[in-house]
């Protein structure tokens, strides 16, 4: 270990959709919750909690000395700041003990409103360097939710350099791609995974195309589906890399699986600091599968493995792993078992084709032998008899496999673990008691987990006591009586200083008790004070600026298109190219054609890949597209030897003007509008900030998912990540097709991630119009695989509807007719 980390400096991080699930969270040994409120929250289909009810929560968790985050984290609109702010000011008033936070601009809002509320960076920030910390430091964020694509020794590294306490996601659903980098609910169906929309697109099948064929792939389609992360097993590993916050997901699941999660990581956790090196058992481990599970993998946290992160066959839960069937009888099944099964568990038998229905339902019986068996069942070949009408045994087949997909009995037992009106954890107290005859007895109650004291006396005067007076055992056995409140005192936990014999009556005493106890528990729900300020969320907007003609900007993807794109009348190139080795040609090309030049990072920065960053500023371009707050740092702390311009794209997730304003106070030269907006929402944000300063992709290729998963490498090649999978997207190109027949091409980047884009162009053409009248200072149009001549036709396209040759609608329908699969307006859509 780095340092010398105590028990109480780690906490164990559990999610609450509602009521229930913040209960089971607390009984099975949770040290903070995060939630949500029927807004502004990156789970919108969870049950949530309301707003109203937020000081109920917060009293709730502070009575059992549990913190409670209110998640904050999704992209803000510029017509959504006042009633942000109005959550922040509820936040401040119910005591929250932190805010989950995706937007920059939102940290923004925080800060002005209130120096000292705790601000947590969420994982969709996509904080996954050093840089990219010390980027939000003097925002004051108290901790930082790393990706969740960051190794062990990533982490270590991070937390060494970077010195905030870092919260690493240990259990749960796991997103194949970065988050806050993902764009495919928005581009499909307007429900964006930065506004806590996802559809999860990932979960669906797609066929496999490989330089325009179809690979067979047998019964694997869900190609981008991930298997669920499981780190129980690592919780030491985690520990000793400096990890002080384990993050569970799940504000969409049931409070039994919060209670199991909660309970067996609480158990890891506290046998770590015991001394117990142990791993978990095969029992804690199937009971973790029981209450959800794709199958689970370690994720990234022991590196990049390809080959265990995505299982494909199938995309939901599938539970515990029972065994094959080994013959179809005429009322039951002969199935060979390698994990326990009894009467009343639920089961489902996998053909392969998780597509078609399943057949599945109640075991009725047990038999072994003809005999049937009382118990559980495990290891060998048992007869399974179905509940009746369940499962239809014709389309059962010997080979199928056989999970159990429920526990009654474990769901009854978790159930019980806070279905219960006793208190779910006791604190400990230290009182002292002191008085003398012709005075009040003074008692004073320490609650001892956070020193709060309370003092309460007697109404009455202590009397001179002819027989049995006032002792130290009957002062203990009336303020012992804490039933049914969160505290306890041990015996050695009370003194006494008695001068003389002296009584007081039973029902005196029992007052007293009860009156400290209402005090202290006050004091425990009492919420922290921050500072709150009155603010107008709108006061920093900049006046009206003079209207300037736009920029035009292409954005090329290899030097071919650069070449062509260099030979138009565009004011500034962009490459962004998968062998950043060839950034210096790509200069070179430019400067030949007097063109400016921008280069392009990678849309993520991992602590090892500054070299290319550092290959970026050696190619001495004119300007550098910066895609992320890690790169940006980068850049920035070395602006005294390179002065480059910056240019902030997209993936920064700039939605509203204080983020723009963020972002151009560091330094930036313009930012690139986020692509969670529509058409109003775009305008909106570019009448509250200086438009000239503001980039707008108006043609592309939505780059929908961007992930550390390699298709390339997991079905092309026979290794598990860059360093011996033969590089295989060096030879062939592969896109994935989904249900509808749309083929998205999957592109790598130096850091060896994919990002899929869409098939189909989006342009937004027909809001060209406003988006010039507005003064929007850059357009920019991206190519993904064009040719030179369609590069050269594009351009031109644009550059004559900006000179008013032609309409934006013109534009529209001549893109249309000249793409094979069409144009579409995408998310720009009103």
């Amino acid at each position: 270990m780095a340092r010398n980390i105590t028990r109480d400096e780690i906490e164990l991080l559990a999610p609450a959709g509602n009521w229930d699930c913040l209960r089971a969270a607390v009984a099975n040994g949770a040290n903070a919750v995060y939630f949500g409120v029927e807004k502004f929250n990156a789970r919108a289909r969870a049950e949530n909690f309301q707003l109203a009810e937020l000081p109920e929560i917060m009293s709730f968790l502070h009575l059992y000395g549990v913190k409670g985050y209110l998640a904050f984290n999704i992209l803000i609109f510029e017509d959504e700041l006042d009633e942000a702010r109005q959550l922040i000011e509820a936040s401040i008033d119910a005591g929250v003990d932190a805010l989950i936070v995706q937007d920059l601009g939102l940290v923004k809002l925080i800060r002005e409103i209130s120096p000292d509320l705790p601000i947590h960076g969420s994982t969709q920030m996509t904080i996954t360097s050093p840089e990219a910390v010390e980027f939000t430091k003097p925002f004051g964020l108290e901790r930082v939710v790393l990706g969740r694509e960051n190794s062990l020794k990533e982490i270590r590294t991070i937390g060494q350099k970077a010195k905030l306490p870092m919260e690493v996601f240990v259990h749960g659903a796991l997103c194949v791609s970065y988050s806050g980098q993902c764009l495919t609910s928005e581009m499909w169906g307007g429900r964006s995974a930065n506004r806590g929309e996802c559809a999860q697109a990932c979960r669906l099948p797609y066929d496999l195309i490989v330089d325009g064929k179809k690979q067979e792939m047998g019964n694997v389609a869900y190609l981008l589906s991930p298997k669920d992360l499981a780190a129980l097993e690592l919780v030491p590993q985690l520990i000793e890399a400096g990890v002080t916050s384990f993050k569970i997901e799940g504000r969409l699941k049931s409070p039994e699986y919060v209670a199991n999660v909660v309970g067996k990581y609480r158990a890891a956790i506290d046998r770590y600091f015991q001394g117990d090196h142990r791993p978990p058992s095969e029992t804690e481990l199937r009971e973790l599968q029981q209450s959800f599970s794709r199958g689970f993998t370690p994720g990234f946290l022991l590196g990049t493995n390809n080959k265990t992160l995505v299982d494909g066959t199938f995309p939901k839960s599938r539970g515990v792993y029972l065994g094959t069937v080994k013959k179809v009888l005429k009322n039951s099944v002969l199935v060979e078992l390698c994990a326990p099964l009894k009467r009343g568990d639920g089961i489902v038998f996998d053909a392969g084709d998780p597509t078609r229905e399943e057949e599945g339902g109640r075991v009725y019986d047990i038999l072994r032998q003809g005999e049937k068996i009382a118990g559980e069942a495990a290891g060998g070949v048992y007869e399974i008899v179905m509940g009746r009408h369940d499962v239809n045994l014709h389309r059962i087949h010997a080979g199928d496999r056989v999970w159990k997909t429920n526990d009654p009995e474990l769901d009854k037992r978790l159930r019980q673990s806070f279905a219960t009106n006793r208190p779910y954890r006791t604190f400990p107290l230290a009182v002292h008691a002191a008085g003398r005859v012709g005075e009040p007895l003074v008692s004073r109650w320490v609650d001892r987990l956070n020193q709060r004291e309370v003092q309460v006396s007697s109404t009455m005067p202590l009397e001179a006591a002819h027989k049995h007076p006032l002792g130290k055992e009957l002062l203990y056995e009336q303020f012992s009586r804490l039933g049914g409140t969160v505290f306890e005192l041990a015996a050695d936990d009370l003194t006494v200083d008695l001068q003389g014999d002296a009584i007081i009556p039973l029902s005196e005493l029992n007052r007293m008790r009860r009156e400290a106890v209402e005090q202290l528990t006050r004091l425990r729900q009492q919420p922290p004070t921050y500072q709150k300020r009155k603010v107008d969320v709108y006061a920093d907007v900049p006046p009206p600026t003079k209207r300037t003609q736009p920029l035009l900007t292409a954005l090329c993807r290899s030097l071919e298109q650069l070449e062509a794109a260099a030979q138009t009348d565009v004011d500034l190139l962009y490459a962004d190219f998968e062998f950043v080795k060839q950034y210096p040609q790509a200069v070179a090309l430019a400067r030949r054609y007097g063109k400016p030049i921008a280069l392009a990072t990678m849309r993520i920065h991992m602590p090892d890949e500054n070299g290319v960053l550092a290959l970026i500023t050696k190619s001495r371009p004119d300007a550098i597209l910066v895609r992320n707050t890690g790169a940006l740092y980068y850049f920035l702390s070395r602006r005294d030897q390179h002065p480059l311009p910056l240019i902030g794209d997209f993936s920064l997730n700039v939605s509203n003007h204080k983020t723009v304003n963020l972002f151009l106070e560091t330094g930036m030269e313009r930012v690139t509008a986020s692509y969670d907006l529509n058409i109003q929402q775009m305008l909106d944000l570019l009448d509250h900030t200086d438009p000239a300063r503001i980039e707008v992709v108006i043609h592309q290729h939505l780059p929908m998912f961007h992930t550390e998963h390699c298709v390339y490498c997991t079905f092309l090649s026979a290794g598990t990540d860059h360093t011996n999978c033969g590089t295989p997207c060096e030879k062939s190109r592969i896109s994935l097709r989904d249900r509808v027949g749309f083929s998205h091409p999957v592109r790598v980047d130096s850091g060896c991630r994919n990002t899929v884009y869409n098939a189909i162009d989006q342009s937004g053409a027909e809001y060209l119009a406003e988006f010039m009248q507005k003064g929007v200072g850059s357009l920019r149009i991206e190519f993904l695989e064009e040719d030179p001549e369609r590069v050269r036709e594009v351009i031109g396209l644009y550059r004559r509807a900006m000179r008013g040759d032609v309409s934006g609608s013109e534009v529209w329908r001549t893109l249309k007719a000249i793409n094979q699969l069409g144009v579409t307006r995408g998310q720009l859509t009103k």
